[in-house]
């Protein structure tokens, strides 16, 4: 009986990958299942620049670790190999696989048989290409230009000039400024076609402003609800039913490092507030300066509120 080796393709790989399940809750998808994982995993590069820096830290340590032990087994294999070493003792051959590693050479420790002269080139060579690697994903971490923009936690539907209008502030967390800043509103949401297929459709929304000359302290983006705007006739019903996400993208050339620096954030359908503004922030003194009070920004009041007390 002859056995038959087969190749799989493309596609059957593809089959053997547990499944990604998308789970859709205010409007925001959670990739869950293995699937994902495997995915992310499959990029190491990727997963590397775009994990936090503990995390990065973590998998830079178990790698460091998992190779020097895996040397230092080689080493205790080898037997007394090892000169100035314990025979037997796993401890000193794992402190001379650091020092190889890391091409440090005390000298009190040193190569004594062929066997180990042959590990201890593969492990120099390794050392070498390691320490390359690491050296520049942790340059394009640092080197990786990034903004700090703060958007406020909810977005509100007021009349403006006596049209509803939908409003969320922006502000620059940095003491510098965002030159030809750029705003994009987006608002993606849950469609049937009239041939009844289902789609998730995005319209580009709008804004009465959508760039600015250089973007310092903060921003009121304004869209006016029309009916020419995609959010006309929909109520807070309608958003929750339709699963509508509103994705905001901020770009704009840092002023510091003259390089683009983009910054995103996005609402759900319970993030935004219908009949609510937002608490003024921008007050005046005594002789006539005015300052912004950022406690306040995330603020919000009711019309009723608004009107009481007027």
């Amino acid at each position: 009986m002859k056995l038959r080796l087969t190749r799989l393709s493309r596609k059957q790989k593809q089959r053997l990958i547990p499944r990604i399940h998308i789970k859709i809750q205010n409007g925001l998808f959670e990739i869950m299942g293995m699937g994902a994982w495997y995915s992310y995993w499959r990029d190491p590069y990727h997963l590397l620049l775009t994990i936090p820096w503990a995390g990065f830290v973590l998998i830079i340590c178990t790698f460091y670790l998992t190779i020097n032990i895996l040397f230092a087994l080689a080493y205790w294999v080898g037997g007394d190999c090892i000169a100035n070493a314990q025979p037997g003792s796993f401890l000193d051959v794992f402190f001379f696989s650091v020092q190889t590693l890391a091409s440090i050479g005390y000298g009190a420790m040193y190569p004594k048989t062929t066997y180990a002269n042959i590990i201890v080139t593969i492990e120099a060579m390794i050392g070498l290409m390691g320490i390359a690697v690491m050296t520049g994903l942790a340059f394009a971490r640092f080197s990786r230009p990034t903004a700090r923009v703060m958007f406020s936690r909810v977005v509100v539907i007021i009349p403006h000039e006596g049209v509803p209008t939908l409003m969320f502030r922006t502000a620059n967390q940095r003491r510098n400024m965002i030159l030809e800043a750029q705003m994009r509103v987006y608002l993606m949401r849950d469609e049937v076609t009239a041939e009844g297929q289902f789609m998730r459709r995005i319209y580009d929304l709008k804004l009465l402003r959508n760039q600015t000359p250089s973007f310092t302290l903060t921003w009121s983006v304004m869209h006016v609800i029309n009916e020419h705007s995609p959010l006309y006739g929909m109520t807070p019903e309608s958003l929750t039913q339709t699963n509508a996400l509103l994705i905001i993208s901020v770009s704009g050339i840092d002023e510091t490092v003259a390089q683009v620096v983009h910054a995103r954030h996005t609402y759900g359908a319970n993030d935004i507030l219908w009949n609510s503004r937002f608490v003024d922030i921008i007050h005046h003194t005594l002789d006539g300066h005015r300052y912004i009070d950022y406690n306040h920004f995330h603020d919000v009041q009711t019309l009723d509120e608004v009107g009481d007390r007027d």
